[in-house]
């Protein structure tokens, strides 16, 4: 098989260039014949690189580095009518996308071994307006807002809820923005503070926000946060991080949907996030591609409910359990 391994050489403080020679050699005893391309400052350099060689006719397609990367060679390749298949190598440090398909996230030649199993999905890929992809999660509203301002270590590290967690301060900047948002289901008008729309379970490291997401069955789980108050916000927080008991809140809209329109009903402008990194402004239609793109998963253990994670799962529970414990606390005070 014909294999472009497209990888970030700064990723995972170099982690990727320091084991690009046992991959390549753990691809090569798999059958494949793999080239590397390592990206560079050039702007959508991932991107451009995926597309060139999908339309070379490479018939693999491997995406080395943390979410950027990985989103920008799903960029490359999602507009395109014969699309190769598509193999994750984690080396940043969120990597939400490798969480949901159960990739090693912290050693790099294991990963690529996951190839070898020869075990694929087809993926749903989100499209937001025309010509922009996403493969996690897209969100908006004043609080996905306050993590461009993040510093990227934190933001990286531990993604939304475990920066709040780790920077409860920042809920007090927190405000409710007028939005309309249409969906299968109908049509919500009213004040949130956050909207996502997630195609995997994985969001910033914790597998509670969408808890029931589906990587293939066409659908959105799109989520409205209808307050911007303190207490309320971390007892919801709490609530998402105790086994994901958010989704009956009264708090919370949680909706299936293939589609979804977001107009602000104000002259504030809302950006958009789309798997981390900033993805335009609203209005903006989100539709989502069923079974757009094949990629390697590691399936055995995608249906294990028995996961046993690793060390970096492990250090986020510790977090999971300290916040529950503060909030419930803060909550019991309020009242």
């Amino acid at each position: 098989m014909r294999t472009r391994l497209i990888y970030n050489p700064t990723s995972g403080q170099e982690t990727m260039k320091k084991n690009i020679a046992e991959i390549l050699d753990v691809l090569e005893n798999f059958g494949h014949e793999t080239s590397a391309f390592a990206t560079n400052a050039e702007k959508h350099s991932a991107k451009n690189e995926a597309r060139r060689a999908a339309e070379a006719g490479f018939e693999l397609i491997i995406a080395a580095g943390g979410d950027g990367t990985i989103n920008e060679v799903v960029n490359g390749i999602t507009p395109l009518e014969n699309r190769p298949k598509l193999a994750i190598i984690p080396a940043g440090t969120t990597n939400d996308f490798a969480r949901a398909l159960k990739i090693p996230r912290n050693n790099p030649v294991a990963a690529a071994r996951i190839i070898g199993k020869e075990q694929t999905l087809n993926m749903d890929v989100g499209c937001a307006g025309d010509d922009k992809y996403f493969i996690n999660i897209a969100a908006g509203g004043s609080l996905t807002e306050l993590t461009y301002s993040v510093p990227s270590q934190l933001k990286t590290a531990f993604g939304y809820l475990a920066y709040l967690a780790k920077g409860a301060e920042l809920l007090h900047r927190v405000k409710a923005v007028p939005l309309k948002i249409t969906h299968d289901e109908g049509v919500f008008e009213g004040e949130i503070s956050m909207f996502f729309a997630a195609l995997t379970n994985s969001v910033g490291g914790f597998e509670q926000i969408a808890p029931d997401a589906q990587l293939d069955d066409g659908l959105f789980t799109l989520i409205l946060v209808k307050t911007a108050n303190l207490f309320e916000m971390i007892r919801l927080i709490g609530l998402v991080l105790n086994g994901g008991k958010h989704i009956d809140d009264k708090k919370i809209e949680y909706i299936k949907t293939s589609q979804i329109k977001v107009e602000p009903q104000s002259d504030d402008r809302m950006m958009i996030n789309l798997d981390g990194e900033y993805g335009g402004d609203a209005p903006i239609t989100l539709t989502n591609f069923k079974n757009h793109i094949e990629m390697y998963a590691n399936l055995d253990e995608i249906s294990d409910e028995n996961y046993s994670g690793d060390e970096e799962d492990l250090e986020l529970e510790a977090v999971v359990s300290k916040f529950s414990e503060e909030a419930e606390k803060t909550c019991e005070t309020e009242e």
